[in-house]
């Protein structure tokens, strides 16, 4: 039986993120290693490291982020995690949010998104090499 074609989609549960400012959003999600690879002028699919993300501009209703605290997260898993890390050292969550191994079984970092939105990017710490 053969497998899907080379440029099938990916498949799996992708976040769609508001963002107050769209075109502000774009440029931090292509630091990440992202690309944009569709959508519209008010809806964005960006691509990378074997994932997707969809941010929408934030309106009104379900679509509005809070300007004091944003409730919306990301979880990038990935085990380009250092890689990914040393492109955002300046919007690495400190201290709290450095890469390092954490107790719930992670290699991960938290960064800093638009908006105020928290990103984490990990991969499981049994397969991530001792340093």
């Amino acid at each position: 039986m053969a497998g899907p074609p080379e440029d099938a989609p990916s498949v799996g549960a992708f976040a769609i993120v508001p963002s107050n400012d769209l075109a502000a959003a774009i440029p931090f999600w292509e630091r990440l290693g992202f690309e944009r690879t569709g959508g519209a002028p008010d809806y964005v699919i960006m691509t990378g490291w074997g994932c997707e993300v969809h941010l929408i501009q934030a309106g009104h209703g379900p679509w509005a982020v809070p300007s004091m605290h944003n409730p919306f997260g990301v979880f990038i898993r990935t085990p380009h995690v250092a890689e990914i890390a040393a492109r955002v050292d300046d919007l690495v969550i400190r201290p709290g949010g450095v890469l390092r191994r954490r107790e719930w079984g992670l290699y991960e970092v938290g960064v800093a998104g638009p908006d105020g939105l928290l990103v984490r990017i990990g991969w499981p710490s049994r397969l991530v090499p001792s340093n």
